[in-house]
């Protein structure tokens, strides 16, 4: 049987980073499979440098890039890994995941907590576990971290500190990796024909609830040519926010009625639920939308990607209700 094709697509991270104060990108960027020998005969993998950055510097021309080359490639290959930094990885990988739309082929994303030259990491593992994975059929943008494959637009990073540095709560892995490599039951295949479609919108922000907030100060976002053209809100629980002696409520009437979405994402483990609690069914009346069970990451680039993708806002109001990578639940 032919071996299966995999091109590995480096974007920077600590997992090709050496320096003894302040980690940098190396010459490691260059020569990553190199490092595994024993894989050249297990897959045929090309690689490619897209950009050697640190994760909090990739946004969304990043994501239009990487979305564009995996689809010019997409005949090429069997599967696609992408180097990634930790900090941002769900971004992209949400980014990815909305992007490729009917995505029949593999898309790993992994990195490292510890650099490939360092005597004691788990680059090393991450990486050979994400060639094993990307030889399967897992047609799902992923994130492959410390033995276990989770969806990527229901993945978020728990701890820095840690080889474990990802959960994904709500969503069982895709893969657990052991001694066996165990498939989950619920990966999701194509319904519709593959389309690229890398658009992003960056006049989106993400708004975090406080108790006694007070939206006064947010109000020139709503206003002149430069205002959002989303918002994310992150409230308490299923979705409360406070109403006694705070208006958070008449601020997101106020974007809405200014044709300004505002998407209310899950900032703990669970499932907005507006109707529940008067304090959320608030929100629901202010004309916001239900994120279900999206994470503030996966939640924030999808709303870019519809800003950017449907003008009309009943096309994007129906999009973001959407389950369109397993995101929702």
């Amino acid at each position: 049987m032919a071996k299966k094709k995999i091109l590995l697509i480096h974007t920077g991270g600590t997992i090709a980073m050496e320096g003894e104060q302040h980690l940098e990108p190396g010459h490691y960027a260059s020569a990553l499979v190199e490092q595994l020998p024993e894989y050249m005969g297990f897959a045929s993998i090309d690689s490619m440098i897209l950009c050697n950055l640190d994760s909090s510097d990739i946004g969304p021309r990043q994501w239009s890039e990487l979305a564009r080359t995996i689809s010019s490639k997409r005949s090429e290959y069997d599967g696609f890994i992408v180097i990634h930094g930790t900090d941002t990885m769900p971004y992209t990988a949400s980014a990815l995941a909305f992007a490729l739309e009917g995505l029949d082929k593999p898309v790993i994303l992994t990195g490292a907590q510890r650099p490939l030259g360092a005597l004691r990491n788990d680059a090393r593992r991450n990486l050979a576990d994400s060639i094993e994975v990307a030889t399967l059929d897992i047609p799902e943008v992923g994130i492959c971290f410390d033995g276990l494959l989770m969806r990527g637009c229901r993945t978020y990073k728990v701890n820095t500190r840690a080889y474990h540095a990802f959960d994904s709560p709500g969503c069982e892995p895709l893969a657990r990796l052991g001694v066996d490599i165990t498939l989950g039951k619920h990966i999701r295949r194509p319904a519709a024909p593959f389309r690229c479609c890398p658009r992003f919108d960056a006049k989106v922000m993400m708004i975090h609830v406080t108790p006694g907030m007070n939206t006064h100060l947010l109000m020139p976002l709503l206003e002149g040519e430069d205002h959002l053209d989303g918002i994310v809100l992150i409230p308490f629980g299923v979705g409360t926010i406070p109403c006694l002696e705070s208006d958070v409520a008449d601020f997101v009437g106020m974007a809405t009625d200014r044709n300004i979405d505002v998407l209310v994402a899950n900032g703990t483990t669970g499932k907005i639920d507006l109707p529940l609690y008067e304090n959320s069914a608030i929100l629901a009346d202010a004309g916001a939308i239900s994120g279900g069970e999206m994470r503030p990451e996966a939640a924030c680039v999808k709303l870019m990607h519809a800003c950017a993708t449907y003008p009309d806002k009943g096309e994007r109001h129906d999009y973001l209700c959407w389950n369109v990578a397993g995101e929702l639940e």
